[in-house]
């Protein structure tokens, strides 16, 4: 028979020790601010979340004054996937950006920027960076979220991007282990299966995971990735050969070990989200997340089944001791972490780094013309729940009668009316289509394709991954859609003045 261990306050002390809940609005809610000061480990910000940067500035305030060092995580990697700018686009080119340039002391400039953001809005961790090695060109979640599909060049950059956060005093966390650039599926969506021998996983995958570890990475999150000859049955999430044999054991990861989000449908699907926080802990994770729209009630319910597993020795009490000594660690750490003053988004001069980064990472295919009154057409793909709802595009340099939205999941049979009347609509005037990852959508490559015929002298601006090549015409590809990189194609075109 059970013990119900839920109202023992030592324990339940121990189990919000590992945990990291979101909460709804730009207000931390009572029950958040109670927890924090009965020794929850923090806090997980999303972008319902933030207004504005006065505004999460305060919010982080009064999460800190709740008491000690709480962890304030956000989810920021720049380029597409971002949080603090989710309403206009980030500033920082991603990873696929920085990748292409191959500069890792840009790299490293651009994480540290981005790091001295962040402290100065009040947060300390960040799930960044992403040091997949993307592999599977059709990729759905990762794309320009990788530096790129050479293990060495993804090396690299995930010690620089490491090496730059935490030079600003944040606390970088590196992802998906043990390497999620060769799916084909979304972990948000389903449990996602790699076929690979461990030795072409050691080859392949891991290795910018030992190069962000002697970094001195502080943090490592697994994806909810199941890898048979490692991990059996089981997603690396709650494996312990993966988390505890490999990560601990052979390569001896001493930080904190943050699970991905437990409410995605690869783990949760299966076991719910109380039960598969349990058996990430068992496994050796120290922290664990929940997604945005997780509530009190989850949190409540996931605090109880750590507690409840303690009861029925499911879970041995010292593991969690183990846990919340690696989080209680972690926080020594940002207490001491030194801290950028201002926003220092310029890294040295000039163009902010950001912008620097972006112009440098612009391909040119042909020769750049003035334009004449442009129209735009921008083909959109399907949202990445990573990424959101998050503003791209060449919009903000046009008025908005010159641009028309086409939705990559029109009806392939309408696509040549759609063209042949923009086209006509265009007489005179310059043509540009703007895509996202043209290769993973036929409406994409159909209207550009249909464009093109009829007016050769169209631009092409990709804003993901140039994986295909349009079959004329000006080709511009910026390697990711976040502001930056828009803003260095619209300075490319003539459409925005160049910056200072």
């Amino acid at each position: 028979m059970s013990t119900d261990l839920s109202a023992d306050p030592a324990l339940s002390r121990l189990a919000d020790a590992i945990l990291i809940p979101p909460f709804p609005g730009p207000r931390a809610p009572r029950w958040v601010l109670d927890a924090l000061e009965r020794g929850l480990a923090g806090v997980t910000v999303f972008g319902p979340n933030i207004a504005d940067p006065e505004q999460v500035a305060g919010l982080t305030a009064t999460l800190r004054s709740a008491g000690g060092v709480p962890l304030i995580a956000i989810d920021e990697e720049g380029g597409d996937v971002t949080r603090i700018a989710h309403l206009t686009g980030s500033p920082y080119p991603g990873n696929a950006a920085l990748g292409t340039v191959d500069d890792v002391g840009l790299t490293a400039d651009v994480y540290r920027a981005l790091g001295a953001d962040l402290a100065v809005l009040g947060f300390n961790v960040d799930l960044a960076p992403s040091v997949d090695v993307n592999t599977a060109a059709d990729n759905p979640v990762i794309g320009t979220r990788s530096f790129g599909a050479d293990t060495a060049l993804v090396s690299r950059h995930a010690a620089a991007a490491v090496t730059g956060l935490q030079a600003a005093g944040v606390a970088a966390c590196a992802k998906h282990f043990p390497g999620h650039g060769s799916t084909r599926l979304d972990t948000h969506d389903t449990l996602v299966t790699i076929d690979a021998s461990l030795d072409l996983l050691a080859r392949r995958d891991l290795p910018p995971f030992t190069a962000a570890i002697k970094a001195g990475v502080r943090c490592v999150m697994p994806g909810h990735l199941r890898v048979p000859e490692l991990t059996g049955d089981l997603p690396a999430t709650l494996s312990a050969a993966a988390l505890t044999g490999l990560l601990r054991g052979d390569w001896g990861f001493s930080g904190v070990i943050i699970s991905d989000a437990l409410e995605m449908r690869a783990i949760s699907g299966r076991y719910g989200i109380p039960e598969a926080a349990v058996r990430a802990t068992a496994a050796g994770t120290d922290l664990l997340c929940l997604g945005r729209d997780q509530d009190e009630d989850d949190y409540l319910a996931v605090r109880q089944a750590l507690c409840a597993a303690v009861g029925t020795r499911r879970l041995p009490a010292a593991r969690l001791e183990e846990a919340a000594a690696r989080v209680a660690d972690l926080r020594a750490w940002l207490a001491h972490a030194g801290r950028v003053a201002g926003g220092s988004a310029r890294g040295g001069g000039g163009a902010p780094v950001g912008l620097r980064a972006a112009r440098r990472a612009v391909r040119v295919s042909g020769r750049v013309r003035p334009l004449t009154d442009p129209v735009m057409i921008e083909v959109s793909g399907r949202e990445n729940i990573a990424v959101g709802g998050v503003p791209w595009g060449l919009g903000p340099w046009l008025p908005a009668d010159a641009i028309q939205r086409v939705p990559a999941s029109l009806a392939r049979s309408a696509v040549p009316a759609l063209a042949d009347a923009a086209v006509a609509r265009a007489a005179g005037r310059s043509i540009v289509v703007v895509v996202r990852d043209a290769h993973r959508y036929p409406v994409a490559r159909e209207v550009v394709t249909r464009v093109l015929a009829a007016r050769p002298d169209t631009v092409v601006v990709e804003m993901g991954l140039p994986l295909w090549p349009p079959p004329a015409g000006l080709h511009i590809a910026t390697y990711g859609a976040a502001h930056t990189n828009a803003q260095a194609a619209a300075e490319l075109l003539g459409l925005a003045p160049a910056a200072a």
